[in-house]
Order: structure tokens, then sequence, then C-alpha cells
């Protein structure tokens, strides 16, 4: 069944407001929800949070006071919305915990997301980065048995695999080497705009959790991990937000962030097991097709134009949340060597390269080294979940 938000109507606007009693959501189970159901949790919320931070962008850069009060009357809804979406996740979840399942949605959505991807160059940038993240899973599973004496396939539940992806301090890069090439607006496909536009938001709210929540801990090694790892995330923000075309104006932009919140919370209740979470993304998509409208008026009053110009006649297929484990076996097997030079890829340790690892490693281990040697020093061996066999790459399989 085809699903075009633009013929649709949802809720009023004026109908949106929910009280304090509607608002105090039930959490959902640490111990017994899907965690696709988590990670589709993490996803919505780093979307509504850049749909707050767009509207408050485009309000602080119009003259328009009708303008800021429309954008004032939406804003406050998806507000709400995000205390919604976030608010599903439990207390109970430690910091450490909810941080890999960050990861694992970092890993399992932009994997999804280079698998669609029609455009050859944006597919590359999306199967960079996830090696990365892979990576970044591997080293916080481990901290978290230093730390907590748990084990994270408690929280992947085996449909993600851990275990290294391109080493961690090799990420960092000359800053000038995370701007990429962005997409030309009026060639490429639609489904490319709502690809770069759900990775970039997800990196973005990565970045700024691992930001806020990096100090929390007493722990030396924990503290020093996230101040690593949050610093790759700003890489990561860089490299995603650059894939956007910098020549679309506010409206069309405003007009992508609505159609990709409607193209999101229909492929996350078309697939939700947990009956609760399905109601909160069908109530939600039925307030952002009302939303959506409302960019409309303002990009045919303001830019002139018709949304149908930019956007897809119909919703994508839906984006799914489900394990990638040999598409990212076989990056694995042929790109862990890759780095970046300008806004393309190559193999070859470059001079750039080699300069900001020195400056930033000054000839020391990194933080990401050092929480895999004290896990050995600990334990005994590394901390490993994989199902679908030994590493691809031979250099990688445990000593």
């Amino acid at each position: 069944m085809t699903f075009n938000p633009l013929e649709q109507r949802g809720i009023p606007l004026d109908r949106q407001v929910r009280s304090w009693r509607e608002l105090n959501v039930e959490p959902v189970d640490p111990d017994r929800c899907d965690p696709y159901t988590r990670c589709r949790i993490i996803t919505m919320n780093g979307i509504e949070v850049e749909a707050i931070l767009f509207s408050h962008q485009l309000a602080r850069n119009t003259v328009d006071p009708e303008i800021k009060r429309q954008l004032a009357r939406v804003r406050y809804i998806e507000a709400q919305q995000q205390k919604v979406v976030n608010w599903l996740l439990p207390g109970v979840s430690s910091v450490l915990e909810t941080t890999i399942a960050y990861e694992q949605v970092a890993v399992d959505l932009t994997a999804w997301v280079a698998r669609m991807e029609p455009d050859p160059y944006l597919k590359q940038a999306y199967q960079f980065g996830v090696l990365e993240d892979f990576d970044h899973l591997y080293r916080y599973a481990n901290l978290y048995e230093m730390i907590e004496h748990r084990k994270a396939e408690s929280i992947v539940d085996n449909l993600t695999e851990v275990m290294p992806g391109r080493p961690t301090k090799f990420h960092h890069r000359d800053p000038v080497d995370n701007v990429r090439d962005p997409y030309a607006k009026d060639e490429t496909d639609p489904l490319s705009k709502l690809h770069a536009l759900t990775i970039m938001s997800a990196e973005q709210q990565t970045m700024n959790f691992y930001m806020n929540t990096g100090p929390t801990y007493m722990e030396p090694i924990a503290r020093q991990l996230y101040q690593e790892i949050g610093l790759i995330e700003e890489e990561h923000v860089t490299h995603y937000e650059s894939l956007v075309d910098p020549g679309e104006t506010w409206w069309e932009q405003l007009v992508n962030h609505e159609y990709n919140e409607c193209y999101l919370y229909y492929s996350f209740m078309e697939q939700e097991s947990d009956p609760k979470v399905k109601a909160i993304w069908e109530l939600h998509l039925n307030m952002e097709l009302e939303h959506l409208h409302t960019a409309c008026d303002l990009m045919r009053r303001h830019d002139g134009r018709e949304p149908q110009e930019i956007l897809a006649p119909e919703l994508p297929n839906v984006l799914t949340f489900e394990p990638n484990k040999q598409y990212l076996r076989e990056l694995l097997d042929t790109q862990m060597d890759l780095t970046t030079l300008g806004a393309g890829y190559v193999r070859e340790a470059h001079e750039r390269f080699e300069q900001m690892q020195e400056q930033i490693h000054g000839g020391e281990e990194p933080p990401s080294e050092r929480v895999m040697a004290e896990h050995d020093e600990m334990f005994g061996r590394e901390y490993r979940v994989q199902s679908e066999g030994e590493h691809p790459d031979p250099a990688m399989r445990e000593k």
C-alpha cells in the first residue's frame, strides 16, 4: 500500500497540545523490550531534537514575526513529542547501557541506509562511517564489562555483532578531510535526502549525548574514552551534514525535515512490536502530517514553489531495523584500511592524516587502545560477540 503524506490530513494543530498526564508515558522494560524498539526510540529522539534545533535556527534567521509565531507553535509540539519519545527510555539503564544502544543504532541504521542508498558517492560515505561506529560499539562493550561486570549481549541481543571495526585511534583526521561533497538538490533521488537527514540527525544526537554524559563517570578510563569518541562523533556530524546541498532554501529544508519525520514515524509504526510504543508512533505520525502541511504552506508562500517539486510522490519503502551482519562483514573485509583525503577516500596514510595522528596522540596510546589493554589485564581476553564466525580480517582475530 502506498502512502503519500501530502494527501493525508492529521490532527489539527490546535488539538495537538497534551497535558502532563498524557506526556507521562510508561518507559519500556529494559530486560524485556525488543532491542530494536530501543533503537527506534533513540533514533526518533535524535530526529525530534534535530527538528527543534533546525526550527530555532530558522526562527533566528527571519525578521517576519508571523513566521516566528508559526514556527513556535509547531516547535512546541515537537518539543512535547521529543519528551515523550526520549522518556520511553528506562531510568534504570545506566549511561553506559544507553551508550551501547546508541552505538547499535549507529551500526544497524547506517548499515541499512548504506544498503538502500541509490547514489554511489553517498553510499560510500555511509559505508565508511559505519565501520567506525562498529568499532566504538566494541570499545564501549569492553568498558561495560570492566566497569559494570555485565555483557553487552544483554543489550544488543545477538542482533548485532561486537568485534573490532576500523580501529578508533585511526578515526582522528585533519578536519578538512571530514568534509564531503554535497548531493545536488535538483538532481538527487528524494530518498537520498531523507537518508542524509536521518543519519546526520542520529549522529548529532550521539555527539550531544557523549558531550554531556562523558564527564559524569568517576573512572578515569571511562571519562577518557567518552572524550575520545565524543571528538570522533563531531567528525561524523561534519562528514554527514556536508552531504546535504547547502543550496536548499530554508523552506526546502523545513519541508524535508517534516516529510522525513512522517517517513520515519510511519516506518516505525509499521514494524513496532510493542503495542504501547506503536500507539505513540501512530499518534505522532498523525501530528506530523499536519506539521508537514504547515511547512508546505510556508514554502508556497515564501518560496513560490510547490512541495511536490522536491518531495517523493509517496513514502519510500519503510526504513527497517534488522540485522546487517553479513553486509558489515563484507565491509570489514574490504574497507578497514580506508581513510579520507579531501572529499574522497584513500588507502594510504597521507601527510595530513599522519600530522593529525601525531598531534592528537602525542606518541601515546589513546583511550580506545588503553581500555582494551586494561580489559585484557582484568579478564585475560577481549569481549566479543561473533555469532557468524571469526573476524573477516585475519589481523583483527583474537590472538
